[in-house]
């Protein structure tokens, strides 16, 4: 059997029909969408190496951070998990470099399709990665915002209406019904107008783009079959992860005997039998 061993990251992905995977191990990309439906094997081998730093880890922080890293990088901070409180502009940001990069630019505000409608945000720059990695079959775009606080702040009002988080073990299962996200995001910015006004008048007209023309983006993904039930598969319980692929979809691997969210492990080392 090919092996093949490294740190896993991440699965980089690329939106085509269906979208296409690759597994990737330290600087390998191994092609995952022809393994499907073949047998695949993860050891995990007890090593975790700090994907900043290098560091040897115990345990990895906030997907692939060992403990240092995590309380000092601003990628770490408790911000990126709630833009809305933002404190670059205090002058308290960790790296106010790292915030002029990738806080100060252009973000967007979307719907998405997942386990059901939900709102968004992510950099413009990351689009339609961060749809695929939700494991969204549809998105749309509904806002272009110039920070990373604002698109946290126009989030905010938007989720009092729509859920802002993925279930995704009902996204796993596959029964996700195609909904009419024009019609939602025009029944959002009817009910959010006044706040949303409110939001323009503090950073200006230019600053909060609503786009009433975005495109809609259906999404593919390469599952021979979905999980009737999902049963998670813990690499810390168990090292050793295997059976048939059957598909990919989010960051997660289908297999006939479970799911594993690979980003979860990013920073992990592992061997790969095929």
């Amino acid at each position: 059997m090919p092996s093949y061993a490294g740190h896993l990251q991440k699965m980089p992905v690329a939106l085509a029909a269906p979208v296409q995977y690759q597994l990737p191990l330290d600087e390998a990309r191994l092609p995952l969408n022809e393994l499907i439906g073949n047998p695949i094997r993860i050891q995990y081998t007890g090593t975790i190496h700090c994907i900043h730093c290098g560091r040897r880890s115990n345990k990895s922080f906030n997907q692939g951070y060992c403990y240092p890293c995590f309380t000092r990088l601003a990628q770490c901070d408790s911000c990126i998990v709630s833009p809305e409180k933002c404190h670059y502009f205090e002058g308290t940001c960790r790296e106010p470099e790292w915030g002029d990069s990738h806080c100060m630019v252009d973000h967007i505000v979307y719907l998405a399709n997942s386990s059901g409608v939900k709102v968004g945000i992510t950099r413009e720059s990351q689009l339609p990665t961060r749809w695929i990695d939700q494991g969204a079959v549809q998105a749309l775009p509904i806002m272009r915002v110039k920070t990373r606080q604002q698109s946290g702040l126009v989030e905010d009002l938007l989720r009092q209406h729509v859920a802002d988080k993925t279930n995704w073990r009902t996204m796993l299962k596959g029964d996700i019904e195609p909904v009419d996200l024009p019609s939602i995001r025009d029944g959002l910015f009817e009910r959010c107008d006044a706040a949303l006004t409110a939001l323009e008048a503090r950073f200006g007209i230019q600053a909060l783009q609503r786009l009433e023309d975005g495109g809609l983006v259906d999404i593919d993904y390469p599952v021979l079959s979905h999980p009737a039930k999902v049963t998670s598969l813990n690499m810390d319980k168990d090292p050793v992860v295997e059976g048939t692929l059957l598909g990919i979809k989010g960051q997660y691997l289908i297999l006939d005997s479970g799911v594993i969210n690979i980003r979860k492990y990013t920073a992990y080392h592992v061997e790969v039998a095929i």
